[in-house]
C-alpha cells in the first residue's frame, strides 16, 4: 500500500493488486492473476473510466460548474460518476434496469445520486430503455451532460492509460493472456490495445452472455437481434454494439452461461477468500471453458470487475439461487428414491383418538395424517395429543376430526431439500410429498437431517 497522503478520493482510483489466484484455477496448466479492482474507492474498474469521461468533458466544456451528470448505468460506473461529483461539486441522475441488484440502486443513492429504474426487457430504441431514459433528460435538464459510456471514448482511453500499463509493469511484460467480462467494451479493448502493443502475441479474451449479441458481431461482424434475449448475468453482454468496440483489439469471445457465472462468483469467494461479483465469476467460467488452450509456460491475467456487497441478494443469497435453479442440491424426489417405497400411515377423520393413539404406538411415528375420502383434512401430532390429554381427561373417546391439526405441508417432488427447513419446526415434524400418481409420502425431519449429515 502506498504511504501517500492524498488531497481527495478521486487519487485513490487505480494501482490496483495484481493477486495470485490458486483453488479455483488449480487444474490449469499455468498461473492465473486477478486484477482485483475491487480496491478501487468505488469499489468497481467503473471508477478509472468514470473520473476520465468527466474530466474530458470539462476539459471539452460539454459540463459547467454546478452542473448535472446524466447516465444509465448498472451502477458501477454511476457509483464512479457519483464519487467525482461530489468532490468535483457536481449533480448525479441515474437511469438503471430492473434487473440490476436493489444494493447497486441504494449505494448509488447514498451517495447523492437520483436514480431511476426502466424495464429490461425493452429494445434499445424503445423510450422507456435507460438508454433513452438517460437521453430524454438530457435534452430536458439545463447544464446538464450525458456521459453514454457506451459510445465515449474517453471509456476505453483510461483503460490504454491506466489499466494496460498497470498489468503490463506488474508482470514485467510476461502477461500472455488478458480475460474480461465485456460490456461497454472499454476495458476490454483499452487494456488490450495498449497491451498488444507491447506484445502482439498477447491474447485478448472476451466474456460474453448467453443473451447478448456480442460474440455473434465479433465472429461473423452480424449484428443479430435473434441472438438478444433477456439474461441474469450483470455488468457485461450487450443488446447492441458500443462504438468503444474495435476488433483488431480482441482474439476472441467466449460465452458463459448466468448458472455457471453465479456459482464461480461463490466459489472464488469461499476457495480465494477474494469478495468479488457476478462478471468475475464468469471470467474465471470463462477461462476454465478454454484452458485447453494454455500452457504451462502461459501467465493469465483476469479482470475481477467489481465487489461482491453489490449481489448480496443475489448471488449471494439462496434462496435467490435457488428459485433459478442455480444451486446443484438433492431434491424430495432423489430423497425419496433413497429411502425406497414406505407405507404412509393414515388416520380416518372420524376414528377415535384411541386409535390415533394405537397407530402411533405401533409404528412408532409421531404424525399422522388425518384422511376422509382419500383426500387430507387434518393432522395429529405425538405433541398435540399429548396437549390433549392434560387438558381433557376423556380425549381418547373423541372422534380424531375434533381434536385434529391443520394438515401437514404438501410439497412437489422437485422441491430442493433446503427449501424443506421452510415447513420444518418445532411444531411440525414431517412434510407430505404428492407424486405424479397422486400417492402421498411422507418426510419427516429425521429423514432430512439424515440427508444433510450424509451430504
Amino acid at each position: 500500500m502506498s504511504n501517500r497522503v492524498y488531497d481527495n478520493i478521486l487519487q485513490t482510483i487505480g494501482n490496483t493488486p495484481l493477486v495470485r489466484l490458486n483453488r479455483v484455477v488449480a487444474d490449469l496448466p499455468c498461473k492465473v492473476y486477478a486484477k482485483v479492482e475491487t480496491f478501487n474507492p468505488g469499489n468497481s474498474i467503473k471508477d478509472r473510466m468514470a473520473l476520465k469521461m468527466l474530466e474530458t468533458a470539462e476539459k471539452e466544456g460539454k459540463i459547467k460548474p454546478g452542473g448535472t451528470i446524466i447516465e444509465g448505468t448498472s451502477g458501477n460506473t454511476g457509483m464512479g460518476l457519483a464519487l467525482a461529483a461530489i468532490v468535483k461539486g457536481y449533480k448525479c441522475i441515474f437511469a438503471t434496469t430492473d434487473k440490476q441488484s436493489k444494493e447497486k440502486a441504494d449505494i448509488l443513492k447514498a451517495h447523492g445520486a437520483e436514480v431511476i429504474v426502466c424495464p429490461t426487457n425493452v429494445e434499445p430504441e424503445d423510450p422507456r430503455s435507460y438508454y433513452q431514459v438517460a437521453r430524454r433528460l438530457q435534452t430536458e435538464i439545463p447544464n446538464s451532460w450525458y456521459v453514454n459510456q457506451y459510445d465515449n471514448l474517453a471509456n476505453r482511453q483510461a483503460h490504454y492509460e491506466q489499466t494496460g500499463p498497470e498489468i503490463w509493469e506488474q508482470t514485467e511484460g510476461k502477461v500472455t493472456h488478458l480475460v474480461v467480462a465485456s460490456g461497454t467494451g472499454g476495458t476490454v479493448v483499452g487494456t488490450g490495445k495498449y497491451l498488444k502493443e507491447q506484445n502482439p502475441n498477447i491474447k485478448v479474451w472476451a466474456i460474453d452472455s448467453y443473451g447478448s449479441l456480442l460474440k455473434k458481431w465479433f465472429d461473423t461482424g452480424e449484428l443479430d437481434m435473434g441472438e438478444v434475449h433477456p439474461y441474469i448475468s450483470e455488468g457485461f453482454g450487450e443488446d447492441f454494439l458500443p462504438e468503444n468496440y474495435d476488433r483488431n483489439a480482441i482474439d476472441h469471445f467466449e460465452k458463459v452461461t448466468d448458472k455457471d457465472g453465479a456459482v464461480m462468483a461463490r466459489r472464488i469467494t469461499k476457495e480465494e477468500g477474494i469478495f468479488i461479483g457476478y462478471s468475475a465469476g464468469s471470467v474465471i467460467a470463462g477461462l476454465r471453458q478454454m484452458k485447453d488452450q494454455l500452457t504451462k509456460d502461459d501467465l493469465v491475467v483476469v479482470i475481477f470487475h467489481d465487489h461482491g456487497s453489490r449481489y448480496v441478494a443475489k448471488v449471494y443469497n439462496d434462496e435467490w439461487m435457488l428459485d433459478r435453479g442455480f444451486l446443484d442440491v438433492q431434491t424430495v424426489r432423489q430423497l425419496l428414491s433413497g429411502l425406497g417405497r414406505r407405507r404412509l400411515v393414515t388416520i380416518d377423520q372420524n376414528s377415535k383418538v384411541a386409535d390415533a393413539l394405537e397407530l402411533m404406538k405401533k409404528y412408532d411415528i409421531e404424525q399422522l395424517p388425518v384422511m376422509l375420502n382419500n383426500e387430507l383434512t387434518g393432522s395429529v401430532t405425538q405433541s398435540g395429543l399429548f396437549k390433549k390429554l392434560i387438558e381433557e381427561v376423556d380425549v381418547r373417546d373423541q372422534l380424531v376430526g375434533d381434536i385434529m391439526e391443520a394438515s401437514l405441508p404438501v410439497v412437489e417432488m422437485e422441491t430442493p431439500l433446503e427449501r424443506l427447513t421452510h415447513f420444518i419446526n418445532k411444531d411440525n415434524g414431517a412434510v407430505l410429498v404428492r407424486d405424479e400418481s397422486g400417492q402421498y409420502n411422507i418426510l419427516t425431519k429425521y429423514d432430512i437431517l439424515n440427508a444433510f449429515s450424509k451430504g
